[in-house]
């Protein structure tokens, strides 16, 4: 369910808001239980979405390092390779 959580910060190029959102929505989702919520929770499902992608970009925009950004090719290459050992056949 939490597959678009990932590290969102220190990349370059810097992670868009389509990624932020994503992220939210599934933070949403594991919190609430609700893959897709019901008309009447629609709204309030929505808006705690939207509240956390907005939260989530004030930190991702004020934090600080003196790391070098990371590749995302290069951090994508690694995290397929841990899929593969972790889940290869037996």
């Amino acid at each position: 369910m939490c597959r678009n959580i990932r590290t969102l910060y220190n990349f370059e190029p810097e992670a868009t808001d389509e990624e932020v959102r994503a992220a939210s929505l599934q933070y949403v989702r594991k919190i609430s239980g609700f893959n897709k919520p019901s008309r009447a929770n629609e709204e309030a499902f929505d808006r705690a979405v939207e509240e956390i992608a907005a939260v989530s970009a004030r930190l991702l925009d004020s934090l600080e390092t003196s790391a070098p950004p990371k590749d995302r090719e290069t951090e994508e290459r690694k995290r397929r390779e841990r899929a593969a050992k972790r889940f290869a056949a037996a």
